[in-house]
């Protein structure tokens, strides 16, 4: 007779057993604590010059000046009072809402309109196309600020919002239309060609289908368009005279310099002006990674 040796029961276990979910937490390898001390150090370094804006708007001038980096005692109110009851900070908040949402609303339709064609049809000079929209990634805002304020002040629309809206619209659609070109490119043929089949018309079929499936990535830029055309200040700064018409952005240097010696003052100032933009990126954050992770992987 030859002998068997019996395999232990757990080890005959453990090689039968399917790989689950201690086997997936065993495989994954633990971030270097490295790592995790440079993210921190950023995420500090990130977040300290908007903690110091915040809190340094409850100080007073005297606090300030005695110690730069205390904390405020007492803590005051009066900054930030005083900015909320001025008429001209309302008016600057307004320009920058109907600047931010008359850009966004260009830039993802005509975008969305852009996009479409180049994902869906075949013909010539597309890639040309497609590649100048790339191309005016590389281009900013700064390099062409002289020839745009020329053909601004030719169509009429110095010192108005409309001279501000319109290029932004411009130079926000390279960033719309790469975002959005993978997005459409991923939508199945077979779709397409059942809605077809159905009677849909191509019209139709763009906005019953495409702009719906596209959903998280119109979301995406038109979150990117409106935080954009929030900040920006470049523009305004050459295009905006008067200051009934001045943007947030081009309001706080303005504030800055005319309550230069206010300290705390201004710096109250520029938190509510960075508020909103700020608030909303924090509840809109995930939809952007989501937005963009489907972007790249389209």
């Amino acid at each position: 007779m030859t002998a068997t040796t019996a395999e232990p029961w757990s080890s005959a276990g453990k090689r039968g057993r399917p790989p689950g979910r201690g086997d997936s937490r065993a495989g994954r390898r633990k971030g270097n604590p490295f790592t995790y001390f440079v993210a921190l150090l950023f995420i500090a370094v990130s977040i300290a010059p908007v903690l110091y804006i915040v809190i340094g708007g409850f100080r007073t001038n005297a606090q300030i000046t005695a110690s730069p980096a205390g904390l405020p005692h007492p803590w005051v109110v009066a900054n930030y009072t005083g900015v909320l009851t001025s008429v001209t900070f309302w008016g600057e908040l307004a320009n920058s809402a109907v600047v931010a949402v008359a850009s966004t609303l260009g830039i993802v339709v005509l975008g969305v309109m852009v996009s479409f064609v180049l994902a869906r049809y075949d013909f010539k000079l597309k890639g040309a196309m497609y590649s100048l929209f790339a191309a005016g990634l590389m281009f900013p805002l700064v390099i062409a600020i002289t020839p745009l304020y020329i053909v601004i002040k030719d169509l009429g629309l110095v010192d108005s919002l409309g001279g501000v809206i319109i290029p932004q619209i411009a130079f926000g659609l390279p960033t719309t239309v790469i975002i959005l070109v993978p997005f459409l490119r991923a939508i199945p043929k077979e779709i397409e060609e059942a809605a077809a089949i159905d009677g849909t018309s191509r019209l139709g079929f763009f906005f019953r289908m495409v702009i719906p499936l596209s959903l998280p990535g119109v979301v995406t830029v038109g979150i990117l368009a409106f935080i954009a055309s929030w900040n920006n200040y470049v523009l305004p700064l050459y295009i905006l005279n008067s200051q009934a018409n001045y943007t947030l952005p081009l309001g706080v240097q303005m504030f800055s310099s005319e309550y230069s010696q206010d300290t705390a003052k201004v710096l109250a100032f520029t938190s509510l002006a960075m508020l909103p933009a700020l608030v909303f990126f924090s509840i809109f954050q995930k939809r952007i990674v989501g937005g963009l992770t489907g972007a790249v992987k389209g």
